[in-house]
């Protein structure tokens, strides 16, 4: 898997870099200081994951990944930052990142992360996930609009695991598991996967 590095600091993305060369199956291909030159880079790179920070000169990786998602829907960006910060994860999940982990993370989660969202899932850390969840913002599960293998495969799909992992779990097929994540996001009147976990986490299902 081809991947691409985003950091306005140089140190921080030579760590980096030389951490993930020596995993097998992690190609680093490039990397940029601020999102301008992530855009210009990314067309020659053809890079399957963008591991991006998210304060940045120029353009930050809030606005970068808006755009990612717009000129190249198949990419995935996956967020490292300092920040945990409820606002930034939010956005950042909105407008189409497939994660968000913290600096502070191991190396063995960071790749973790990056073969999750390599894979079509989505990957949150612990502390972003308790993050989105802080203040007393939950509320007490009300009677569900899903029917139990909807809670199944809503369940799965907050703990980030792809429409083929699911299928497998559940025995069933990819399309089934794909028109019963329709289903789900239609009763719920929800998009995003930050959405669908809250509702998880709310109903309990996590």
């Amino acid at each position: 898997m081809k991947v691409m590095l985003v950091d306005d600091h140089i140190l921080v993305l030579e760590g980096i870099r030389a951490r993930l060369e020596q995993e097998k199956g992690i190609d680093v291909v490039g990397q940029a200081t601020d999102g301008l030159e992530a855009l210009e880079r990314v067309k020659d790179l053809k890079p399957d994951v963008i591991m991006m920070d998210v304060s940045m000169p120029n353009m930050n990786g809030i606005e970068t990944t808006k755009i990612f998602q717009e000129r190249y829907p198949d990419l995935k960006v996956l967020i490292l930052s300092m920040h945990d910060n409820r606002e930034y994860i939010s956005q950042l999940m909105f407008h189409g990142a497939k994660g968000y982990i913290l600096k502070d993370v191991s190396v063995e989660e960071m790749v973790s992360a990056i073969r999750t969202v390599a894979d079509g899932a989505t990957y949150i850390c612990r502390a972003a996930t308790e993050t989105l969840f802080r203040h007393g913002e939950t509320m007490e599960p009300v009677e569900s609009k899903l029917t139990r293998r909807e809670e199944a495969i809503l369940s799965r799909v907050a703990k980030g695991l792809s429409s083929k992992a699911i299928s497998n779990e559940l025995n069933i097929s990819v399309r089934t598991v794909e028109t019963h994540r329709q289903n789900i996001k239609s009763k719920l009147d929800l998009n995003t996967t930050a959405e669908l976990t809250k509702y998880a986490y709310d109903q309990q299902l996590l």
